[in-house]
């Protein structure tokens, strides 16, 4: 299938559905070099393709995380400056999932302790990122200190899904 990653991103459903990202999963799994292709739909100018693109990397990075090594750089200069909340939850669940340098997980860490030091950040961002922080306490590249600070400020969110992640890791640390 050489069909152009943008065309099938672009198409399917609802706008807020994930259309054919499946589609593109299995291709980018049979076909790694087209890897480049779908990271470069994520500077697309429509959202909802930025946002699909987003969903089947971090698929495919949950069963290649290895690929993702050439891109964290990139990531990190060229993602954590985006404030699209969909391409932030699915950053959050890449940089869990990739070995970063320990450089490259204090960056990570900077860029994740911002998205959550207000209670006005998405949900699901929140979410994400109180994982990937705690997943980090858990290995000793993040205080325990820093994070009780940044989970009282999320127990205050909007969100009751929210508030009880934040109460579930403020009990574990």
């Amino acid at each position: 299938m050489n069909e152009n990653f943008k065309e099938i991103l672009i198409v399917g459903g609802k706008s807020n559905s994930l259309g054919r990202v499946n589609d593109v999963i299995e291709i980018v799994l049979a076909n790694k070099a087209r890897l480049d292709e779908l990271y470069n739909c994520l500077f697309e100018k429509d959202p909802w393709l930025r946002m699909r693109a987003a969903d089947a990397l971090e698929k495919i990075c949950r069963i290649n995380p290895d690929w993702f090594q050439p891109y964290i750089k990139r990531f990190l200069g060229e993602l954590t400056v985006c404030t699209q909340a969909s391409i932030q939850w699915h950053m959050a669940q890449i940089f869990r999932q990739v070995k970063l340098t320990k450089k490259q997980k204090l960056e990570a860490i900077t860029w994740l302790k911002a998205l959550i030091s207000t209670k006005d950040v998405d949900w699901i961002v929140s979410a994400n990122t109180m994982i990937t922080l705690f997943q980090f306490t858990q290995d000793g590249s993040f205080s325990n200190d820093e994070m009780r600070v940044l989970l009282k400020i999320q127990q205050s969110h909007k969100s009751n899904a929210v508030i009880k992640r934040a109460n579930k890791f403020l009990t574990a640390l």
